[in-house]
């Protein structure tokens, strides 16, 4: 439908205005409606029924590597990538023990803190133990454990990390200022609730894990009595506008086609810190996230390895990684590609999931992943 509606405005162009001029008009059409692959309208029309089933908005990045072709739903608008910063983090890791500077057997003291409220082994750990850098990467990629992350950021530090992360973006020629700074995960929930009240701020991980335990709509009074303050004094109504209010400063906040650029660096190189066997070492981490079972991966199918990461936070979430064909190595029709999808909107996970999942399919099906 889109498309027809573009070639009638064509049309009507071309039967109003002076020839020279209609011709530069169908010219224009031709090249920026008939050049597209048959897939992509196809798939628009998918994307946006899901979009309406599931009551909430989605953005989607795909890219062909081997070829180029990308298509893009409101993937150059910003989204929040949740725990999909923490590939740079990784990748950050990798580069510095190909410089000899960090060993992954170099073990890390886990210190009081450290904890970070959220999934994954490392919060079970009492504190002073000694954990591997090894241990603490497979965590923070497979599960997306909070804890392990934030210690490995201390190691490398923050500003290597955002450094990472822009120079992944630029070797795959994007645009790096389209990916905001990233943060530590204690500095989110800091500025989440800090949205609320700037006491906030001082609080620790071991106090954010406790208020973690209150629904979402008891969070502002749990904090409330944390800080000793009346909820009058708030700077928001509620825990979904100090979300929103935190998502509005740009941490850990980029469109999908930077942070699609950033993980097609993972195959094509152009970093001599990261070679190729710290990309891979990185994939094959990836390869085996436990995290998001139910989410592209689910509807991609068995016919695709998927070497990914997910993100989730309060009504976000995020798939993305690098999608192969196994069966069809070498045809550059058939990928591999670089998928990033990403979803805004109900409170319900299981929700969330069910349309990445759907997001899947779409790409499976309507031709955009190559064919059989």
């Amino acid at each position: 439908m889109r498309h027809l509606q573009r070639w009638l405005v064509a049309a009507l162009l071309c039967a109003l205005l002076p020839a020279s001029t209609a011709v530069l008009a169908s010219t224009n059409w031709y090249y920026e409606v008939d050049k597209q692959s048959p897939w992509q309208g196809d798939l628009d029309a998918r994307i946006s029924a899901i979009e309406d089933v599931f009551g909430g908005a989605l953005g989607v990045y795909v890219q062909n590597l081997a070829t180029g072709e990308a298509y893009a739903w409101q993937a150059d608008a910003p989204w929040y990538l949740a725990s999909l910063i923490k590939v740079p983090v990784a990748a950050q890791v990798l580069a510095e023990r190909q410089a000899g500077s960090l060993s992954l057997d170099e073990r890390l003291t886990l210190a009081r803190s450290d904890f970070v409220d959220g999934a994954g082994p490392i919060n079970w750990h009492d504190p002073g133990t000694p954990i591997s850098v090894r241990y603490l990467l497979e965590q923070m990629l497979t599960v997306s454990d909070n804890t392990a992350t934030d210690m490995l950021i201390d190691r490398v530090g923050l500003d290597a990390v955002n450094a990472r992360a822009r120079r992944m973006v630029a070797v795959s020629n994007g645009q790096p200022e389209h990916l905001g700074p990233i943060s530590k995960l204690v500095e989110v929930r800091q500025g989440v609730y800090g949205q609320l009240h700037p006491g906030a701020r001082q609080l620790s991980g071991l106090d954010f894990i406790a208020l973690r335990q209150h629904g979402v709509n008891q969070r502002s009074a749990a904090l409330a009595r944390v800080l000793g303050v009346s909820e009058e004094s708030f700077g928001q109504p509620g825990y979904d506008h100090a979300f929103d209010a935190y998502e509005a400063t740009g941490e850990n906040v980029g469109t999908l086609r930077a942070y699609g650029d950033l993980l097609a660096s993972l195959h094509h190189g152009g970093m001599e810190d990261v070679n190729d066997e710290q990309r891979q070492t990185l994939l094959a981490i990836m390869q085996r996230t436990k995290s998001g079972e139910r989410r592209l991966k689910q509807g991609l199918g068995n016919e695709f390895t998927f070497a990914h990461k997910t993100g989730t936070q309060h009504r976000r979430s995020c798939d993305a990684g690098m999608a192969s064909r196994a069966s069809q190595a070498g045809d550059a029709a058939n990928g591999p590609w670089v998928i990033v999808a990403c979803a805004r909107g109900p409170l319900s996970v299981q929700v969330h999931e069910r349309a990445l999942a759907s997001v899947g399919e779409a790409l499976r099906y309507s031709g955009a992943l190559g064919h059989d």
